[in-house]
């Protein structure tokens, strides 16, 4: 484990620890600065002077939400912030020192939450309008006031360094933070049970990613002795135990992110509100709103984080279909793609594809990234119809096998598709090619 692996877990246990002390906190102001002064020091252990570029952010977004029209606030806020991100990913090339990669996630968590934000005060605006045309139904019209989004920079300055999530997420709206400081239900929600439900499978994960890793360590993949002493289908099989000590660390990460959420009762709601990873609350808006402000009334409900819930690894490691698995991985990243982008654009065939450009230039720049997301893009149409199709043919006798094959080959997929991600460079992902110039009458191999 290297040591941005244990400073990083450090500050999770510090986070997931200190969440119990800022629960108890009952007034609104202090639990704020609280938990700004936390996160704004927890940003500047991992970045020292490179904490610019969050306050960078923070600041122009700020102003293009604050002071740009709320028509068009989202795209200006969309434009700059990934503008920006490409920039801060990119600055040796202007004279200016690369970042530790601890910043780089807390950028990319702040990207989606300035960004989200701006979409957040948008929405706010189109609802309103619609309420003076009188377009909206009762529903809608409960749901417009529950949510109406009105920051000034205080407020954004807050949420961009609120401790929770500051470096790892999960992603959570503004709502919900508005939410956690205002509303009563962090005090009688089971935080403390839900926290050692998710958090008793940590030490399995770390205790396998520990193993493997010994075991079989991933630079040995990028070294000469991988590739000049070892066969081809040695090679092809080392991309199992490497995508698994991938995702236990990722699984670590998620479930501590989790955590740290559940012990400072963020994302914590009625079970009748029927909340959604990353959205919140999807229905009775109204009565949300009545208890919110009715302590009594919000004692005697039954509460869920799955507002904050991020991975489900039984559905990531057993699900039969790419599709599926997907789904139950950094499922607050995958709910901000699919409203702030993909339900944003027009219906075309090209909606997919786009949406995983986005999501693949927000994990990074290397080719790596493209080759591992952009690729999920081909895959999934091909496994939809066999999926879909093909499994309707089979008979009763022989679905599990198929499912079973099915399962197999979304595995392989993956771990194929994920070394790229993980080795980054196309030269690494690629150690061998084989130019096809005849040579002393065969073909030369070049590594």
């Amino acid at each position: 484990m290297e040591w941005d692996d244990i400073v990083y877990i450090i500050l999770l246990l510090f986070s997931l620890v200190f969440g119990h002390y800022i629960r108890k906190v009952k007034d609104k102001n202090l639990k704020t600065w609280i938990s700004t002064v936390v996160g704004f020091f927890i940003i500047l252990i991992v970045s020292g002077r490179h904490i610019l570029h969050p306050l960078i952010s923070i600041i122009v977004n700020s102003f293009i939400i604050i002071a740009v029209d709320r028509k068009s606030c989202h795209l200006y806020s969309f434009i700059f912030q990934f503008i920006y991100l490409a920039f801060f990913r990119t600055t040796s090339y202007f004279g200016i020192p690369d970042a530790p990669s601890h910043t780089n996630l807390v950028q990319m968590i702040l990207t989606l939450k300035l960004v989200g934000l701006a979409f957040e005060v948008h929405d706010t605006a189109a609802a309103s309008a619609r309420k003076v045309d009188g377009g909206s139904d009762m529903e809608s019209t409960s749901k417009d006031e529950a949510i109406s989004i009105n920051p000034g920079f205080l407020d954004i300055f807050h949420y961009s360094f609120a401790y929770i999530g500051v470096l790892t997420g999960p992603y959570y709206s503004y709502r919900t933070y508005h939410d956690w400081l205002h509303a009563p239900f962090s005090d009688y929600a089971p935080c403390y049970e839900e926290t050692l439900r998710k958090f008793k499978l940590v030490p399995l994960y770390v205790a396998v990613f520990l193993l493997v890793s010994y075991i079989y360590p991933i630079q040995y993949a990028t070294s000469d002795e991988f590739y000049n002493e070892r066969s081809t289908l040695y090679r092809f099989w080392y991309i199992w135990p490497t995508f698994l000590i991938f995702r236990m660390r990722i699984y670590v990460g998620m479930t501590l992110s989790e955590c740290v959420c559940i012990t400072a009762g963020l994302g914590a709601y009625p079970v009748f509100t029927d909340p959604k990873s990353g959205q919140g609350p999807t229905k009775e808006y109204h009565h949300l709103k009545e208890i919110s402000t009715n302590p009594e009334k919000a004692s005697k409900e039954l509460y869920s984080f799955e507002t904050v819930h991020n991975l489900d690894a039984s559905k990531t490691e057993f699900a039969t279909t790419m599709r599926e698995s997907i789904r139950s991985w950094n499922m607050t990243i995958q709910y901000w793609m699919a409203v702030n982008v993909y339900k944003r654009l027009p219906r075309s065939p090209f909606r997919t594809a786009i949406t995983t450009f986005v999501s693949a230039f927000w994990h990074g720049m290397y080719a790596g990234h493209y080759l591992c997301i952009c690729s999920t893009a081909l895959y999934i149409p091909v496994e939809d119809l066999y999926a879909r199709h093909l499994r309707k043919k089979v008979s009763s006798t022989f679905v599990k096998i198929f499912d079973f094959m099915l399962c197999y080959i979304r595995m392989l997929s993956f771990s194929y598709m994920g070394i790229t991600f993980i080795l980054l460079r196309v030269a690494a992902a690629f150690k061998t090619k084989v130019s096809f110039l005849p040579i002393n009458g065969g073909y030369s191999k070049e590594r």
